[in-house]
C-alpha cells in the first residue's frame, strides 16, 4: 500500500514526470497516473492510498475500519475472520430511480433506463465531487473482473474514500498490484470514481458513461451502488462492451454438472431477483443421484464469448460472492452457509449478544433477544420490526466454496451447453420448456417475467417483465440487446439449447407444484440431456417439454398429476402473456427486432388455430 500526501491547495502532488517508485505511485502508466492526479485535484481529500492487495494490507485496514466504528468484529471462534457493518438507514439497496445511462442520446439509452446527457452529468456530479473527500482518504484500487490474463477480462480502477469498499473490492474481485501488472502502459481500463459524500438521497447519483468507459457514484455506501466491478462495470459498462466486441455481459450464473462417469456439462442461467438463483449456482443433488456433482463457476455474473472451437465460452468476472442474507440458511443452500462461515464481511444483518450474525430465515430456533440491523435492542416478543434488514447482505470470497468449480479461473471459460432462463409464475410457465431455435430461445429470454410478491405495493400476481433477467442491468438501449443476442448466433457455430424453467408454479389452492430447491437437479438432467441429444421431449405449440417418465421422480413424494399440472399448456393463459408481451414490446418502437415480434405473431396464430381444434392438455399424453 503506498501512501501519498495532497497538497492544502486540492492541486494534485503528483509532478507529471514522477511516475514510478513504491514509495510515491506503483504505476509507470501515465494515462492512469494523470487520471487519478486530476480527479484528486477535483475531490481534495487529505491523502491518497494506492491498494497492492496483500494479506498486510488487508490487517491493516481492517484494524483501521474496527478503530473508525465502520465494522464490528464477531465471534472470532464461531467466525473466524468474520466482520459485521451497518449502513446509513436510508440507504441499503440499489436505486434505480437515481441510475443512469449517459449516452449522447435518450435513444442509445432506450426506454427502460434513466437517462442523462453526459455533459450534463459530469457537471450534475461534478458539482458534488468537488472538495467530496476533504478530510479523508481517497484509496486508489486497481482491480480485475475476470480470471487474470484471461483475454476476457477487464481491468477497472476505483477511486474511493470508503474503506468498507476497498475492504469489499478485496473480496469481490482481483485486487492491487495484479490489476497493475495485467494493465501495463495501456489506457483501456474502467476509470470510476465514488465518494459517500453524506450519503443524503437528494445527493445520490449512479451515473454511467459507456462511450468513455467511465463510472461515478456519488451519495451513496451501499454495495450494489459503489462495488464499480459489479453490476456498473460487470454488467451496465460490459454490455455495451460486448455489444460493441461481440461478447456477452449477462446477469447469469455459470455451473457445471458432473455425471457419476464424469461427464462435464456447463449451463449459464438467469434469473430475476427472488427467484432462486444463488440456490441453483450452489445446489446439492439429492440422495436420488447419487454420483453426480454441480460446480459453481458463478452465481451471479457470466461473460461469454465465441471460443477457437465455435462455442460459447463463459467466465465468472467476480472473485466472491455479495449475496442476500434472509432466507439462506442449511435447507435452500447449504454450500451458501459453509462459504460464509469465515472471512466475510456481513452488512446489516442482526447481532446475538455472543456474537453470532442472525437474520430471518436462518437455521435454529429465533433468539429471544438480538441487536437489530440498526443497532437497537430486538426481542422476539416485544418487536414488530425484522431484526435483519430484508436486503440484509454477505460478501464471502468464492474460495470459500467447496462446491467451486476447478476450472473457475480458466482464461478461456468453460463451455455453455445450455442457457436458462427462469421467472417466479404461479401459472401459464411450466416447469420447463425448451425453445424450438436460437431466435426462439431469444424471445424466451425478452419477454421473461416474474410475479410481484405481496411485499410489494401490497398487490400480488403482476408480472413485472424482466428480459434477460437485465432490465436493471442493460448499459443501452434493449431492443439494441435484443438484437445482438440475435446477431450472436452467426458467430457460434454450436450454439447452447435454450430452456426456461419455472419452480413456483402453484395448484388453484396456491401449493407449490414443484419442490424445488435440491430436487431441481431432475429438471436439470432433463435440460443436460436435451443438449446432448440424448432424450426425447414431446413438442407442444410453444417448444419442447419432457413427457410422461422424462424425468426422474424416483424417491420424490410427487404424483404425476401435479407434475402433469405443473408442464401444462393452457392456450388462454398464453394468449393473455402474448398480448402482455406485445404490450411491453410496444416501448421500443420500430428500434425492435422485427423478428421477435413475428415470434410473437406466429404463436398467437397458433393459439386460435389449436382453440378452433378444440386443442387441449390432454393432447399431449
Amino acid at each position: 500500500m503506498s501512501t501519498t500526501p495532497v497538497s492544502p491547495t486540492g492541486k494534485s502532488p503528483y509532478p507529471s514526470s514522477v511516475l514510478a517508485g513504491p514509495s510515491k505511485v506503483p504505476s509507470t502508466n501515465p494515462h492512469l497516473v494523470t487520471w487519478v492526479n486530476e480527479m484528486a485535484a477535483l475531490c481534495k481529500p487529505d491523502r491518497v492510498v494506492w491498494v497492492d492487495g496483500s494479506e498486510e494490507e488487508k490487517k491493516r485496514l481492517t484494524d483501521e475500519a474496527v478503530a473508525q466504528g465502520t465494522l464490528l468484529p464477531l465471534n472470532q471462534e464461531k467466525l473466524p475472520g468474520c466482520y459485521l457493518h451497518r449502513s446509513n438507514p436510508n440507504d441499503v439497496a440499489r436505486v434505480e430511480q437515481l441510475t443512469f445511462i449517459c449516452t449522447p442520446t435518450a435513444d442509445e439509452a432506450g426506454p427502460t433506463n434513466n437517462w442523462m446527457a453526459p455533459k450534463d452529468a459530469y457537471e450534475k456530479l461534478g458539482k458534488l465531487f468537488d472538495g467530496s473527500m476533504r478530510g479523508r482518504t481517497m484509496y486508489v484500487v486497481p482491480y480485475i473482473m475476470g480470471p487474470a490474463g484471461s483475454p476476457m477480462a477487464k481491468v477497472g480502477v476505483e477511486l474511493t474514500d470508503s474503506i468498507y469498499v476497498v475492504l469489499n473490492m478485496r473480496i469481490m474481485a482481483r485486487m492491487g498490484n495484479i490489476a497493475l501488472k495485467q494493465l501495463g502502459e495501456s489506457n483501456d481500463f474502467n476509470r470510476g470514481l465514488h465518494s459517500t459524500l453524506d450519503c443524503n438521497p437528494e445527493r445520490r447519483f449512479i451515473c454511467h458513461f459507456p462511450q468513455d468507459n467511465t463510472i461515478w457514484s456519488v451519495g451513496s455506501g451501499y454495495g450494489g451502488n459503489v462495488l464499480l466491478g459489479k453490476k456498473c462495470l460487470a454488467l451496465r459498462v460490459g454490455s455495451y462492451l460486448g455489444r460493441k466486441e461481440g461478447w456477452l455481459a449477462e446477469h447469469m450464473l455459470i455451473l457445471g454438472v458432473e455425471s457419476p462417469e464424469g461427464e462435464m456439462t456447463y449451463v449459464a442461467a438467469a434469473f430475476p431477483s427472488a427467484c432462486g438463483k444463488t440456490n441453483f449456482a450452489m445446489m446439492i443433488p439429492p440422495a436420488r443421484f447419487k454420483g453426480w456433482k454441480i460446480y459453481t463457476v458463478g452465481d451471479d455474473i457470466a461473460w461469454m464469448k465465441v471460443g477457437e472451437d465455435g462455442r460459447l465460452r463463459a467466465v465468472n468476472p467476480e472473485f466472491g460472492y455479495f449475496g442476500v442474507a434472509p432466507g439462506t440458511n442449511l435447507k435452500s443452500n447449504p454450500n451458501a452457509m459453509r462459504t460464509i462461515a469465515r472471512d466475510t464481511i456481513y452488512t446489516n444483518v442482526a447481532l446475538t449478544s455472543d456474537g453470532d450474525v442472525w437474520w430471518e430465515g436462518k437455521d435454529g430456533d429465533i433468539p429471544n433477544e438480538l441487536t437489530d440491523w440498526q443497532g437497537r435492542p430486538w426481542t422476539r416478543k416485544g418487536s414488530t420490526e425484522k431484526a435483519a434488514h430484508p436486503n440484509s447482505r454477505f460478501t464471502a470470497p468464492m474460495t470459500n466454496n467447496p462446491a467451486l468449480s476447478r476450472f473457475a479461473e480458466d482464461p478461456e471459460g468453460v463451455p455453455i451447453s445450455a442457457i436458462i432462463f427462469g421467472g417466479r409464475r404461479a401459472n401459464t410457465v411450466p416447469l420447463v420448456i425448451q425453445a424450438f431455435s436460437w431466435t426462439h430461445g431469444v424471445f424466451f429470454g425478452s419477454a421473461l417475467g416474474s410475479e410481484t410478491t405481496a411485499a410489494a405495493a401490497g398487490k400480488t400476481g403482476i408480472v413485472r417483465r424482466d428480459p434477460f433477467a437485465m432490465l436493471p442491468f442493460c448499459g443501452y438501449n434493449m431492443a439494441d440487446y435484443f438484437a445482438h443476442w440475435l446477431e450472436m448466433q452467426a458467430f457460434i457455430t454450436n450454439p447452447p439449447k435454450i430452456f426456461m424453467v419455472n419452480w413456483f408454479r402453484q395448484d388453484k389452492n396456491g401449493n407449490f407444484l414443484w419442490p424445488g430447491f435440491g430436487e431441481n437437479m431432475r429438471v436439470l438432467k432433463w435440460i443436460v440431456d436435451r443438449a446432448r441429444l440424448r432424450v426425447g421431449g414431446q413438442e407442444t405449440p410453444f417448444g419442447w417439454v419432457p413427457r410422461a417418465g422424462d424425468l426422474d421422480l424416483s424417491g420424490l413424494a410427487i404424483s404425476h398429476e401435479q407434475v402433469d399440472a405443473a408442464t401444462e399448456i393452457d392456450l388462454d393463459e398464453w394468449k393473455a402473456e402474448l398480448e402482455s408481451h406485445g404490450d411491453f414490446f410496444k416501448k421500443f418502437g420500430e428500434r425492435l427486432p422485427h423478428v421477435l415480434e413475428l415470434q410473437r405473431e406466429m404463436f398467437l396464430a397458433r393459439i386460435e388455430t389449436l382453440k378452433k381444434r378444440k386443442w387441449g392438455a390432454h393432447q399431449l399424453d
